[in-house]
């Protein structure tokens, strides 16, 4: 039987015990979630566990590794200690897969790159166990390697090409043909320090592959498409040098 505090006010905890059966429920829900994860990547981490049993909508995940969010836990649909029972029960069953723990950075998909915080605490314990993934032993060395490094590889900036041209930036006021989203709204490029870069439309595979390869800052532009109702890929930002240098060596 599980026993979580409840606290009220300045006295002393109230202790309340999880039912056995919800218990199991859990840990029924939490562990199918972890394998069907494990199997699509080879590793697995607290995200998409509480992605995978629903208590994370995947909007709300996107918005947080955007930055526009302050923590993890704040968009998570349950209360904290049953979102303590369920991590813990995620521990629990990677420790007994033999999964290995690899320590991952988080850092938002924004000009700012600042780290996400998953707990509403910010407790450091609790943060490196929100950043831990758990690696399937089966990879071999260096696949495990390559794993943790893109893990760790800061997320693509993402630019967007509006529907509608009368938005203004929630910064400076201006407004612009591309923006990029913040917490407080939409932001140009000048603000965000992006408008130094060129647009390489998509097309040529080659050239924006080499492009980006010797671009040390780069931003994928996308839009949206109403008749398909998702955002598709337009091309990039890129420094002008990095394309001039890709097309003399096509």
């Amino acid at each position: 039987m599980t026993i979580f505090p409840r606290f009220c006010g300045a006295s002393m905890p109230i202790f309340l015990a999880m039912n056995p059966k919800n218990h199991a429920a859990l840990a029924d829900r939490v562990t199918k979630a972890a394998e069907a994860a494990l199997a699509t990547q080879s590793y697995v981490s607290p995200v998409d566990v509480l992605v995978g049993i629903g208590w994370l909508d995947p909007g709300a995940r996107d918005r947080w590794r955007q930055g526009q969010v302050d923590c993890l836990e704040g968009v998570v649909q349950s209360n904290l200690p049953r979102i303590s029972e369920a991590m813990k029960i995620f521990r629990a069953w990677a420790a007994a897969k033999g999964l290995l723990a690899s320590e991952t950075i988080y850092v938002a998909r924004a000009a700012q790159r600042q780290a996400l915080r998953f707990s509403r605490s910010g407790d450091p314990t609790i943060e490196r166990l929100y950043r831990t993934h758990w690696i399937s032993p089966a990879l071999l060395s260096k696949k495990r390697e390559r794993l943790a490094e893109k893990s760790n590889r800061a997320p693509e900036l993402v630019v967007i090409q509006p529907l509608d041209a009368d938005w203004t930036c929630h910064r400076c006021g201006g407004t612009g043909s591309l923006l990029m989203m913040e917490n407080g709204g939409p932001a140009c490029l000048r603000c965000v320090g992006l408008d130094d870069l060129d647009f390489l439309p998509a097309g040529d595979a080659s050239l924006t592959r080499q492009a980006k390869a010797k671009s040390t800052r780069y931003a994928v532009v996308v839009r949206f498409s109403r008749s398909r109702r998702r955002y598709e890929r337009q091309g990039l930002l890129i420094e002008r040098q990095s394309v001039d240098d890709g097309r003399r060596e096509e």
